[in-house]
């Protein structure tokens, strides 16, 4: 399934195979946890490829966030944030809109 992509935002990815990437957390009262897509243009993605069959389409990088790896070219990096009162989940996913979803918990700098 090798596929470019479509289109950036700032809370998600569009392929041209129709499936987006983004981050998940379940929210609660006093907490934020989210991968950054914000600083992306689509211009960090000219000529790359990414082969989005097996997760090898991406590269945990605890403490900092993930890096996309594509089959082709540079890595394209997307830090990972989070903030809590220590009460609540930190958890954090990648998830494919196909319904995939990557524990990517280790990759984010929670601050208090």
């Amino acid at each position: 399934m090798k596929t470019k992509v479509k289109s950036c935002n700032g809370d998600s990815i569009t392929f041209f195979n129709g499936l987006t990437l983004n981050s998940n957390h379940t929210r609660d009262c006093c907490e934020n946890h989210y991968l950054d897509f914000s600083n992306l243009e689509d211009s960090d993605f000219d000529g790359l490829e990414f082969d989005l069959s097996s997760d090898t389409f991406f590269e945990r990088v605890p403490d900092y966030g993930i890096r996309l790896i594509p089959i082709n070219g540079h890595p394209v990096s997307v830090p990972g944030y989070g903030s809590n009162n220590g009460y609540y989940s930190s958890n954090l996913s990648l998830t494919l809109s196909d319904g995939r979803s990557f524990d990517v918990t280790d990759c984010q700098v929670i601050s208090d």
